[in-house]
């Protein structure tokens, strides 16, 4: 049986030239997978074998730690003495699972205080992780940021739009964009039960924000996508050789809905289960309107700062709520 999540060679656009005949075919898949699914998985992206089990490694490391040293990384709701309120741990008493949210490692003290944005946070990792863990994850992040570039920069040639619109959209150090380590340790009971089908969810039924999530999954899997026409949940299978990607409501909203962001949940496992998103997201001030990508859109003058956009959709999300 054919799976239902298609996978995707992207090799062609690794040199970033979109207008090859090879890349034009990668990118058409990519539109179809983005419209019909709002999920795919991507083989030959260019992140080795090594990076990946390196970032694996510092997750393991962190979530083996004891409750007491992870909530050096808390933000101010889970630890006084710290200033961070977005960034950082929050513990699996929070929605069944743990996980640490990271931003640009780049950024630090001065820069946080010059932007002014109440997302872009200063995390001293050093309050944890040694001086090799945070070059994993600053290698990581920069990985994953040229990778979701490349993934975008795919969907504005789609619309026969310049590259440089890309520039309006993101720029490095105001970048909202998240690498988080996800932990779902042994659930002694799910944090749901779906009413759909009754099935135990161990995180419950959901959207993403962004523009796009890029995502390692362990071999244990667990997660499930909805089919938006049928209301069936497939399973997504586990891939060494791939990473899994999904539209978020950003793209929704660039695109004015031709790029709907789909429901996706991840089951119960009674055993210890790790999986590493990379939320790719535009800049905390990039003015969102449906023009940006369509050229035909009436609703020209709808102009939503992404900061708010973001800031009203973690709402719905337990781990946000400050």
């Amino acid at each position: 049986m054919k799976d239902y999540i298609p996978t995707i060679n992207i090799s062609s656009l690794l040199n970033k030239n979109f207008n090859s005949i090879a890349s034009k075919k990668t990118i058409k898949k990519i539109e179809n997978a983005c419209f019909e699914i709002g999920f795919f998985q991507i083989t030959s992206h260019g992140i080795n074998k090594k990076s990946i089990n390196d970032i694996i490694g510092v997750g393991n490391l962190f979530f083996d730690s004891s409750i007491k040293n992870k909530l050096k990384l808390s933000p101010k709701k889970w630890n006084p003495l710290n200033k961070n309120i977005y960034r950082g741990y929050f513990p699996n008493n929070v929605n069944g699972k743990e996980g640490l949210d990271i931003g640009d490692p780049t950024v630090t003290k001065k820069i946080a205080l010059k932007l002014k944005s109440p997302y872009v946070e200063y995390l001293n990792l050093g309050k944890f992780f040694n001086k090799k863990s945070i070059k994993i994850m600053n290698n990581y992040f920069d990985q994953m940021f040229i990778l979701g570039e490349i993934l975008f920069k795919s969907i504005i040639q789609l619309y026969k739009k310049d590259v440089k619109n890309y520039k309006l959209a993101f720029s490095r150090l105001k970048t909202l964009s998240t690498l988080r380590f996800n932990c779902y340790p042994n659930q002694s009971k799910p944090v749901e039960i779906s009413k759909q089908d009754r099935v135990a969810l161990g995180c419950e039924t959901h959207v993403d924000s962004g523009i796009f999530t890029i995502l390692y999954q362990d071999k244990k899997g667990g997660l499930q996508v909805q089919n938006r026409k049928t209301k069936k949940w497939h399973d997504v299978p586990f891939n060494k050789d791939a990473l899994i990607v999904n539209t978020g409501l950003a793209l929704q909203f660039l695109s004015k809905g031709k790029f709907k962001a789909t429901n996706h949940r991840v089951l119960w496992n009674k055993t210890r289960r790790m999986s590493i998103p990379f939320f790719f997201e535009p800049s905390y001030d990039f003015k969102m309107c449906h023009s940006f990508l369509n050229k035909s859109s009436k609703n020209k003058n709808k102009i939503l700062v992404f900061e708010k956009f973001l800031n009203k959709s973690l709402k719905k999300f337990i781990e946000y709520q400050r």
